[in-house]
Formats: C-alpha cells, sequence, structure tokens
C-alpha cells in the first residue's frame, strides 16, 4: 500500500468526523483529503515530480499537516524539519537532502531567507498562514488546483520519507522510509494496539517525530488529531479531559514535568486507552507513579529512526505487575518483539547470544530503512551480519523481554570493569527530589574514567552529593556507585528532549586528546 491509502481509510470510514483541530482549524476528514488533493496538483504544477523531496517547517499546526498529506499524495519525498533545530542544523538537512520544495510557517521568515542563501536546491517556497517575504500563502497558490485526486500508482519499496538520525553526535544521517516500512510499523502498531473505535490523538510532542507518526498511523483507524503547539502541562491535562483524548505520546522528560504538575491527581484521565512513552529509558519508579495517576494505560515502544518505533512493545496489560516480584522486573524492559520485527541480541562477531547475555540489540525486517540517504558507507556500517545494529546494549530475559542497558558508546570503563550509566540513573530518578539525570563517565588518574552523576532537581527540591551517592551504593555496589554528583539548573536537551550527554561530557573532557 501507499502511506496515502492508510489516511484516505480513515476517510472512508467517516468523512463528516473531525481529523485535525488545532486553536483556529477543525477540518473534517473529507475536507482534508481536498486539501490534499490540491497541495498535491499544485506542487505537480509548479514543476515538482513524483520521487522529489518536498519540506515541512512548522511548528504544530493543522495547516503543516495537510501539507505532509498533499506531500505523500502527491508521491513527492516528505523530508520533516523539526522546528527547534538550529537553523544551520535544519540548513543541513535541506541542502542534504536535495529538498526542492519548501513549506514554512512565517514564525520562521527570517531562517527561510538564510535557506535561499545556504539551500540553492529548494526552488520553491510556500508560506502556510500568510503570504511571505518572497513566497505565495498557501491558500492562495492552490486556489486554482483542481480538487482531483492525482491518484499516481507508487512502489511500495519506493522512498516516501527521508526522517533525519539522532543528531546528537556529528550531523543527522537521512534515514530512507520506503511505503514498506511504513506499512509494517502501521500492521505492528494495529496489531499490538487494536482500536475498537475511531481514536483521539493529542499531537503534543513534535509533530515532525514520533508524535506524527503516531497520528498518520492513527488516522487509517479514523483518529481525530487533537493538535497543541508545544508542551505545557496545564494544557495537556485540561485537553485530556476535554476532548475525551484516547491516545498520546510523550517522552519520558515530559512525563516528569506532566507528574510534577500541581494537582495532576485531581484530573480525569478516564478517555486513555494508551499512553505511549519512548525515545528514553523511563524510570521504574516514575512508571509506578504513572500508573497510580493515569490508571492501566502506559504502553512501550522501543525504535529508532532507522527502524521506526514498534520494535518492541510493552502493553498496558504487562505494565499492571506491581506487587509480583517476579513479573515487576518487566517495567524496566522495553518489551518483546512486534509481529513483523524480529529482535536479538549479538556479539561483536555476529553471533547471536542467549538469554541473559549481553551485546547489542539488532533488529531486521521489513521495518528497517533500505539505508541512509546518500551514505552507503554508513549503511554498510549498520548491517553486517545480515542484521540492522541499533547501537543500544540489551539483554533478553527466558520471556523474551529486552532489557536496554545502555547506548554502546555510552558505557564507562572505571578501574577494568563495564559500566553502565543507565543502571546508575534508574537509582537516581527514584530519589523524590530528582527531575532528571545524566551519568557519564569523567577523567579521573586512578580509574582511568570516573562515575559521575549530573542531576537536574525539581522545582523548589534539595538534595545533596551524600545521600545520592549512598542511595546508589546501596541499591548497586561501590563499584556503579558515583564517584562525584555534580547539580546543574538544568540539564542541555536535543530539540526532542533527549539529555544530551555529548555536551555533558564535553564540558569534564575538554582539551584532552582521549574522550575515554
Amino acid at each position: 500500500m501507499r502511506l496515502i491509502d492508510f489516511f484516505d481509510r480513515g476517510v472512508g470510514i467517516n468523512p463528516s468526523r473531525t481529523c485535525l483541530k488545532d486553536a483556529t482549524v477543525s477540518r473534517t476528514f473529507g475536507e482534508v483529503q481536498l486539501r490534499s488533493y490540491r497541495i498535491a496538483n499544485a506542487l505537480a504544477a509548479a514543476g515538482l515530480k513524483p520521487g522529489e523531496m518536498a519540506a515541512v517547517y512548522s511548528p504544530n499546526a493543522a495547516t503543516a499537516f495537510e501539507c505532509i498529506l498533499g506531500i505523500l499524495r502527491g508521491a513527492n519525498i516528505w523530508v520533516p524539519i523539526n522546528a527547534r533545530n538550529s537553523t544551520e542544523d535544519n540548513a543541513y538537512i535541506l541542502d542534504n537532502c536535495d529538498v526542492q520544495a519548501l513549506f514554512y510557517h512565517s514564525e520562521f521568515e527570517a531562517n527561510a531567507q538564510m535557506f535561499r542563501k545556504e539551500c540553492p536546491q529548494i526552488r520553491l517556497y510556500i508560506c502556510i498562514d500568510k503570504a511571505g517575504a518572497d513566497a505565495p500563502f498557501l491558500l492562495d497558490w492552490i486556489a486554482d488546483a483542481a480538487e482531483t485526486d492525482p491518484n499516481i500508482p507508487e512502489d511500495r519499496n519506493k522512498p516516501i520519507s527521508v526522517f533525519s538520525s539522532g543528531g546528537t553526535t556529528g550531523r543527522p544521517k537521512g534515514v530512507l522510509w520506503t511505503n514498506l516500512v511504513w506499512e509494517t510499523m502501521i500492521s505492528n502498531f494495529f496489531t499490538s494496539m487494536p482500536v475498537k473505535k475511531p481514536p483521539v490523538h493529542l499531537v503534543v510532542a513534535p509533530m515532525t517525530h514520533a508524535a506524527g507518526g503516531v497520528g498518520i498511523m492513527l488516522m487509517a483507524a479514523g483518529a481525530t488529531q487533537i493538535i497543541l503547539p508545544g508542551f505545557d502541562a496545564a494544557k495537556v491535562v485540561k485537553t485530556i479531559e476535554t476532548e475525551g483524548v484516547t491516545h498520546m505520546f510523550l517522552p519520558p522528560t515530559a512525563i516528569y514535568m506532566l507528574l510534577a504538575h500541581e494537582g495532576i491527581k485531581q484530573h480525569d484521565f478516564s478517555s486513555l486507552e494508551h499512553f505511549i512513552y519512548a525515545a528514553a529509558p523511563m524510570s521504574v519508579d516514575k512508571l509506578k507513579e504513572c500508573l497510580e495517576v493515569f490508571g492501566p494505560v502506559m504502553t512501550q515502544t522501543f525504535g529508532q529512526a532507522e527502524a521506526p518505533m514498534l520494535c518492541t512493545f510493552l502493553s498496558p496489560q504487562e505494565h499492571m505487575v506491581i506487587g509480583d516480584p517476579d513479573k515487576e522486573k518487566r517495567l524496566a524492559s522495553c518489551g518483546r518483539p512486534t509481529l513483523l520485527t524480529p529482535v536479538e541480541i549479538m556479539d561483536d562477531d555476529g553471533n547471536l547470544m542467549p538469554p541473559g547475555e549481553r551485546g547489542e540489540i539488532v533488529v531486521r525486517g521489513n521495518l528497517v530503512m533500505p539505508g541512509y540517504y546518500k551514505n552507503p558507507e554508513a549503511t554498510a556500517e549498520v548491517s553486517t551480519f545480515g542484521w540492522h545494529h541499533t547501537g543500544d546494549i540489551g539483554f533478553k530475559d527466558e520471556d523474551g523481554y529486552v532489557y536496554i542497558v545502555d547506548r554502546k558508546k555510552d558505557m564507562i570503563i572505571s578501574g577494568g570493569f563495564n559500566v553502565y550509566p543507565s543502571e546508575i540513573e534508574q537509582v537516581i530518578w527514584g530519589h523524590p527530589a530528582v527531575q532528571d539525570c545524566a551519568v557519564i563517565g569523567v577523567p579521573d588518574e586512578k580509574w582511568g574514567e570516573a562515575v559521575k552523576a549530573v542531576i537536574e532537581l525539581k522545582q523548589g527540591s534539595t538534595a545533596n552529593s551524600d545521600e545520592i551517592i549512598a542511595l546508589c551504593k546501596t541499591r548497586l555496589g561501590s563499584v556503579k556507585a558515583p564517584k562525584s554528583v555534580d547539580f546543574w539548573e538544568s540539564l542541555p536537551r536535543s530539540p526532542v528532549g533527549k539529555v544530551r550527554k555529548k555536551d555533558i561530557r564535553e564540558t569534564f573532557w575538554k582539551g584532552r586528546t582521549r574522550a575515554i
């Protein structure tokens, strides 16, 4: 199937149901479908051929979502551009991905002017909310476009989108997603989370990442997308109540902020069916708090840009194990492999490891990207032994649950012992005063690398180094306990909310010839 066929399936369920809703716009599936026809036909009239790249650069907004659907409708390749990225990073992505058409929000007018200099391949600019300095207003631009489906045939192995890989270390790579990758992800989604009625999905995290992906997938079930411009705890809890939200995605950092919201337990979350979390490990203690506040709805997935979102799945039912010591440990896992995606543990020589043994998490199947855009060397590097290498260290238990121990590159070697920061972070996250933390290795004459915790405290809370170290020693022993603890007002984060350990490490390794 083409990706746009899944949206059309949602139209067929109920064309008069609300499809997209934000602070200023509310449109039905039928109306959004007609908009996608006109945008696709206007792109073709402007000379953009099927298979050429187009991008949308906007905060979360209903009109931006329509532009994405129009790009897909025209069999063009969608390049998501995160509004939270630096202008320089976005210019690199646009140029590296050979983008020729850019839909942008007027909020980024100055950045669009810079792109005109830095990205010479872009030949078509359209401003989505009003006329730009040198760009037509979207509504004027599509005024004469036909409201008929161009109905362009597509190969399921043809790329239809190019996502950026992380970008926390070096320049981001363009990750090719074909129609088949999307089809597999959507199949994994609905076999893991079947729906009984049209969902209501809250888009609050950036729509250029997981929140947008979940939104596109749920459209196949006729889901209404309630779109917020960004994360605000008060608005999130109010919207869940007033709109009857059934599905939403947030990264753990935002979930911690939601839990800290005053009066969180006084709100009604009974409409929620799946509160999806992913993108980073989550504190087991915080997860238990989520179950108390939101009920039996917590849903974990694991994936990455190269094998998106649904490599593994931990269902709401599998979260309800508190009080059962044998099963409660599963809350530290990311679930079991999804239906269409084999997941295994591999050593450095390509051998698959038995349960309990640590190694790199590897995946294969149609969920895996066909490769990086214009980067065959990097593609080959992550594809050895016939599996995609995630760069995550983990293990499987006897029941097939996958546990992520750490990123391969984040491992600390202290006094000859391998120390995995996420184990220590899990303990520190459980301290009642801790908002977030990062554990890294820092240079040390005796140990080579010493374990250091860098902590962001909750507003108004206090803690000291001795109690953090004592907590870790009690739970993990002296080898894994931090040798030192720093308290920072806030931890550096990427545009999608991940703590940037690379930036924290550079603070302590600056000026040295080695970083391990």
